[in-house]
């Protein structure tokens, strides 16, 4: 069940859903709420410096990709500029805390951010009893353009539902076999975490039938 704003409304007068800073009246939507783009961003890089030269970065999924990207920290009235094709991450301007057993967000970039040749691409999940700011991948999917944002527009928005049933706190950090990687994820903390060891050296060594056979679950 997708929630209305008088559902929403109830839960953070009952403090089971609480926005830092307070929501304000251009956010309030009729069932979603928009959130505004915050200052810290992070480009990603293009090559290193290591003891063997200058390296061309190389993104693999089974490594942490912290140092893959460069800290850019505004402040509100500073803009962000992003050429033709270029990509970056943001967070969002306001933290989100679900509080309640049964309740999920789901994030869908706004209509109006992608006409001016944006792309939000959001699918993300934000889970029952999360506490953190959200990350934001944007893209100038334009040839020609350049694409000004700034902090504090409302970039994307979040739909909350009802889960079937409750779901206790504990049960909700369980995320496969590890506590939620980015539960009280800061705007200036948002840098990729990695997986379970276990489970990276099994997939970089191609021990796909010994991760299933040894990882059972139901």
């Amino acid at each position: 069940m997708i929630l209305t704003r008088n559902e929403i409304g109830q839960l953070i007068r009952d403090e089971k859903l609480i926005f830092e800073p307070a929501l304000d009246k251009y956010q309030d939507q009729p069932h979603a709420v928009d959130m505004r783009l915050g200052t810290t961003f992070y480009l990603p890089k293009i090559w290193k410096i290591s003891d063997r030269g200058r390296e061309v970065l190389t993104v693999d999924v089974t490594e942490c990709v912290a140092d893959n990207f460069e800290k850019i920290e505004l402040e509100p009235g500073q803009f962000f500029e992003l050429a033709p094709g270029e990509s970056v991450i943001a967070s969002t301007y306001e933290k989100v805390s679900l509080r309640a057993d049964d309740l999920m967000g789901i994030l869908y970039p706004r209509s109006s951010v992608n006409r001016r040749g944006l792309s939000v691409d959001l699918t993300g999940i934000v889970d029952a009893h999360y506490s953190g700011h959200l990350m934001i991948p944007i893209l100038n999917k334009t040839t020609s353009q350049i694409i000004r944002i700034y902090p504090g527009e409302r970039i994307c928005q979040i739909v909350f539902q009802k889960l079937a049933s409750d779901l206790q706190k504990e049960d909700a950090m369980r995320h496969g076999a590890q506590y939620a990687k980015y539960e009280g994820a800061r705007a200036n903390g948002l840098e990729g975490k990695c997986d379970a060891d276990e489970e990276l050296a099994l997939i970089r060594t191609g021990r796909l039938a010994e991760l299933k056979k040894k990882n059972n679950e139901y």
